[in-house]
């Protein structure tokens, strides 16, 4: 993945307003990520526990980005273990449903769509057995690691078509 600047990133969201685009928290520290290692950029506010956000390249220069909504700690169910729908990543303590708004006139009307996915968003990680991928077990499987790739880009790009509805 080609490194992200924070103006890309506020330009792409497709799920929000303009003005909460640009209110949303997006990492400081870009240029330290491992982007040769990620698929998409993940990330959660530190601020608001109940929101992270995705962005995540698509053919040529385009770039989609997306709200996510967690469960607030107090109202969240605590599973034992989970599984992440994008990257197929086993937690112990569970895998939060992420939510996402859809885009356009459903999304206003209150349309969202949802997906498990890792905790801290690091399913790039996960898949290629990177540190830095934080606790989790990946499934263990027949699969090369760019059939893993391939098979978590397929996911995510399922996600985002729901969001676009």
């Amino acid at each position: 993945m080609k490194p992200l600047t924070d103006r890309e990133i506020r330009a792409a969201f497709v799920n929000c307003s303009k003005g909460e685009a640009t209110r949303a928290f997006v990492p400081r520290d870009l240029s330290t990520r491992p982007w040769d290692d990620l698929d998409f950029l993940g990330w959660r506010d530190p601020k608001s526990p109940e929101r992270a956000y995705l962005a995540v390249p698509g053919d040529g220069d385009t770039l989609t980005a997306v709200v996510l909504r967690l469960p607030t700690p107090s109202t969240a169910r605590t599973a034992r273990h989970g599984i992440c729908s994008l990257c197929l990543t086993t937690h112990d303590g569970g895998v939060p449903l992420m939510v996402a708004p859809k885009a356009g006139r459903a999304g206003r009307q209150g349309d969202s769509v949802g997906t498990y996915i890792c905790p801290d968003l690091t399913c790039s990680l996960h898949v290629r057995g990177r540190p830095g991928a934080g606790p989790g077990t990946p499934l263990r499987d027949s699969l090369s690691e760019e059939e893993k790739i391939a098979r978590m880009l397929s996911h995510v790009a399922g996600f985002l078509a729901k969001v676009m509805e």
